[in-house]
């Protein structure tokens, strides 16, 4: 009886998978790449004949497609794993089918692939509303994942070992890791850009050679298709008799190895066979594997070529057995190595199926000591002087290695390590010269002499007219991209210890739970700064690098009082005394920000605590281009002299613009103080040209006569 069993499933599982792969039949699977990636992403998209609307479309599609095989009353819960006999709810795996909506103890419709990553928002049709991208899962636990970012974890549901900026991202479980990865491949596959894996997923992309991270091809390889997956694909793909069918399939779900196939990766399951049954025979072992070309920080390794009966499509090459680079010729270059260490090297050679030959024979460099100290900082110099604090600011060392920081000296004894090329003296006392000096240093601790010094003196703090801090923007965008900027435009630096934030949640009759702004590592405001504060969910890359104070979207919370709507009013107290608001505390329900940029006008010096819309200038939704920098009528000098825009920033080409009134200087340095761009500039004369620049975050310096300024750059190109 077993054994007719056994027959029995074996057949209808060869039925299911021959009718999986007749869907593909006019898709070429002997591509590999980038070419099998565009085939199968127009297969996907033709055969998408129904476009679901959200509801009742997505609620009747997962009622159909996920039900609990054990029990067709109750749907399955992603992110769930318990059977609700612990008196926890929000664990649960199963729920009754019918009992959905968005209240404690139902299920809701998840987005896997979080609708504010999405760039655009997925918002609710379209992508929004794409069945395989939706999956019932438990309200609360669907809230408390948020829009986090997956990442790398182990047991049940909760959040990862991973972070990233300003949030920890969120382990999906060991049952359903492989569910998700599935998930995101399908939607970068369907909608390209607007859903890249980057932005969903802590990992690299180092060896995918697109935005498709490692993260997902593990996932994918450790936890196989269950045949839950396979009947949501089969329901979807018949659209005639099923009428919250889509039309189309996950390919990864019918085959995870086309994953493999693409990106490449540790193997997935060949379902179909088709691939990995076709040549079982790795290549030869890389021979005469040598260094050369060492440097104090490189290394050049090369070897003699391997043979396979097909053909070598590449090498893997291990640094102290890390695979770190990817390579189809037969050497490989290493940068950026510490002075005087040994690393071990090992090859191994790969063809098209993924077959591997064994590692080559372990062969170690060692790199060249350093002994040679970078060059002494020029330029020196103190700007934006305040009662307790100046900035100084030189142009960047150089150094045979890397300049890893400067040391900074305040009346010859030593105050701090900087790493960029600016540093705010802090914590001085007013009306008092202080003499400055530094040197530069790099990673073996090799230290350049002492610049000549420089005088600061700090001024003696009186008033301006201006007395106190101010709301100066509010930003309400996509998702959780929600920030306050308040800011100091007063000639004394204003200690935060008693300053916080409430929000009147749907301008209700009470105030929020209070932020401490002075809870963070920024606890003072210098004349004419500003302070951000954002929600830890927001995903805008400008918010994140200017933001002073993060508030995790997480429980009991939830980001309160940076989890504001565009009809939350905000107040900012000073010892527990609302002095600035905006928005009108209990006006109701009224949406005087609902998807905007509020900026305070300059003209304003003070905080108020009735709002008055005159104060204010209105910016569509996401504009974030001023958010950490405010300028006001009685600003100090250094802030109102220079008239400066820098866009687009992040930048997404290969031209950066600027908006000055005078000539202006341009300097550009790496993060590590390296100088990459140096260009002059004016009204008529307002780019230059950063393609040579890769993707990262710069410092870039805006020279105006005897003052400057620094802004960050984010190039995500």
């Amino acid at each position: 009886m077993i054994k007719k069993l056994l027959s029995i499933l074996f057949i209808v599982s060869f039925t299911v998978t021959i009718a999986q792969e007749s869907y593909y039949n006019d898709v070429d699977k002997t591509l590999s790449g980038e070419a099998l990636k565009a085939a199968l992403a127009t297969k996907i998209t033709a055969t998408h004949t129904t476009a679901l609307v959200y509801t009742p479309g997505v609620w009747e599609a997962c009622k159909a497609t996920d039900k609990n095989p054990s029990n067709s009353n109750e749907v399955l819960l992603i992110y769930g794993w318990e059977n609700g006999t612990d008196g926890t709810i929000i664990n649960d795996r199963e729920r009754g089918i019918d009992n959905n909506g968005g209240g404690q103890g139902e299920w809701n419709r998840e987005h896997v692939f979080s609708r504010s990553l999405g760039n655009p928002n997925l918002e609710f049709t379209g992508p929004g509303a794409d069945a395989h991208n939706l999956r019932p899962a438990d309200a609360s636990l669907n809230s408390e994942r948020s829009n986090r970012k997956f990442g790398l974890g182990s047991g049940n549901s909760g959040n990862s070992t991973d972070t990233y900026p300003g949030n920890t991202a969120f382990y999906p479980g060991d049952e359903w890791k492989g569910d998700v990865a599935r998930m995101m491949m399908y939607m970068y596959l369907r909608y390209g850009d607007q859903c890249l894996p980057t932005a969903v997923g802590v990992g690299s992309t180092t060896f995918t050679g697109d935005d498709m991270i490692d993260l997902f091809l593990k996932w994918n390889v450790e936890d196989p298709v269950s045949d839950f997956e396979k009947g949501r694909n089969t329901f979807h793909e018949d659209a005639t008799n099923n009428t919250y069918a889509q039309g189309n399939r996950n390919p990864f779900i019918d085959n995870p190895y086309l994953a493999t196939r693409i990106w490449g990766g540790d193997s997935a399951e060949d379902v179909w066979g088709i691939y990995t049954s076709s040549d079982t025979e790795a290549p030869t072992t890389p021979t005469n594997v040598s260094v050369s070309n060492i440097t104090t920080s490189s290394i050049t390794l090369s070897w003699t070529a391997s043979t396979d009966n097909v053909a070598v499509t590449g090498y893997d090459v291990f640094v102290d057995g890390v695979l770190t680079q990817q390579t189809t010729s037969t050497s490989a270059a290493f940068s950026g190595l510490t002075p005087g260490t040994t690393y071990s090297f090992t090859v191994l050679a790969k063809d098209l199926i993924n077959n591997k030959s064994t590692l080559s024979t372990v062969i170690n460099g060692t790199t060249l000591t350093d002994t040679e100290a970078p060059t002494v900082p020029t330029n020196l110099a103190v700007s934006n002087e305040t009662d307790t604090s100046f900035k100084l600011t030189w142009t960047a060392s150089t150094d045979n290695t890397a300049v890893t920081g400067y040391d900074v000296f305040i009346d010859g004894s030593y105050k701090a390590t900087a790493t960029g090329i600016s540093y705010t003296v802090t914590g001085l006392s007013s009306s008092t010269t202080y003499s400055a000096t530094l040197l530069a240093k790099d990673g073996a601790d090799n230290k350049s002499a002492q610049t000549a010094a420089v005088n600061g003196t700090t001024t003696d703090g009186s008033s301006n007219g201006a007395t106190e801090l101010f709301f100066s923007e509010y930003v309400e965008g996509s998702g959780n991209n929600k920030a306050l900027e308040i800011a100091n435009v007063t000639n004394a630096t204003i200690n935060l210890a008693g300053y916080t934030i409430k929000r009147n949640g749907n301008g209700g009759s009470t105030w929020s739970e209070a932020l401490d702004l002075a809870s963070g590592s920024v606890t003072s405001i210098v004349p004419g700064d500003v302070f951000v504060v954002i929600n830890g969910d927001a995903d805008n890359s400008t918010l994140i690098a200017q933001a002073d104070i993060v508030v995790q979207n997480v429980q009991p919370t939830y980001g309160v009082p940076i989890n504001f709507n565009g009809n939350d009013p905000v107040g900012l107290f000073k010892n527990d005394v609302l002095i600035d608001i905006i928005g009108d505390f209990n006006g109701g329900s009224q949406n005087f920000a609902k998807d905007i940029t509020l900026r305070r006008k300059n003209t304003v010096t003070a905080p108020t605590a009735t709002y008055d819309t005159s104060e204010w200038d209105t910016f569509t939704k996401n504009t974030v281009d001023n958010i950490g920098t405010h300028t006001s009528t009685l600003a100090v000098d250094d802030f109102k002299s220079i008239v400066f825009k820098m866009y687009p920033n992040p930048s997404t080409s290969n031209t950066l613009f600027f908006s000055v009134q005078q000539e202006a200087e341009i300097t550009i340095y790496s993060v590590l103080g390296k100088l990459v761009l140096q260009k002059e500039i004016n009204q008529t004369k307002n780019s230059i040209d950063i393609s040579n620049l890769t993707r990262g975050i710069y410092l870039v310096k805006i020279h105006v006569g005897n003052q400057f300024i620094t802004k960050k750059l984010l190039k995500s190109n």
